[in-house]
């Protein structure tokens, strides 16, 4: 039973760990660098990648950027918090899930709760402040500004669909 327990809640040691580095980096990025927009550095000094502390007050890509002000907090907190929570209900729930999707899951959490937390507490929005030169892909000369909880995301959602993809591991015992 320990060992079961074990496998089960260990990948919620990753959900924290994400969410403390995205709220540690970010609350560094806020205190050297007040401000919306403020460029910090080119970390190569060739345009690839930039450290520029700005400020979403909606969703990836400024999604629902004009949306009413009394809609946010409902799809930017409310609808979030049920989702993660839902989330959570299916991983405890769950004897389908393989380890690999265990460890995306606590990524997904990790990240969602790391950018709830400033969509809660921060009252000028998400703070993100890495940038990528993307080259014009997609029309983006560079990639909309993300940060550690985005990027964690985005990650974990691509590793659980590819572990969905790989039916050749098999799930975890059936819990008792």
């Amino acid at each position: 039973m320990a060992a079961i327990n074990k496998r089960i809640f260990l990948p919620f040691l990753l959900t924290a760990l994400i969410v403390l580095a995205d709220q540690g980096v970010k609350s560094f990025i806020v205190k050297n660098w007040p401000g919306d927009g403020v460029f910090i550095r080119d970390v190569f000094e060739n345009d690839i990648l930039w450290i520029i502390h700005v400020r979403n007050k909606a969703i990836a890509f400024s999604l629902g950027d004009n949306l009413p002000f009394s809609v946010r907090p409902v799809l930017f907190i409310i609808l979030p918090l049920v989702v993660l929570g839902l989330l959570v209900w299916y991983y405890l729930k769950s004897n389908e899930l393989t380890g690999l999707q265990r460890w995306a899951i606590g990524g997904i959490l990790g990240g969602g709760i790391g950018n709830l937390i400033d969509r809660i507490w921060r009252p000028d929005g998400v703070v993100d402040f890495i940038s990528v030169k993307f080259y014009g892909i997609f029309g983006f000369e560079r990639w909309p500004t993300f940060n550690i909880a985005d990027a964690s995301v985005v990650v974990s959602v691509i590793l659980f669909l590819a572990a969905m993809i790989d039916t050749s591991k098999k799930p975890e015992e059936k819990r008792a």
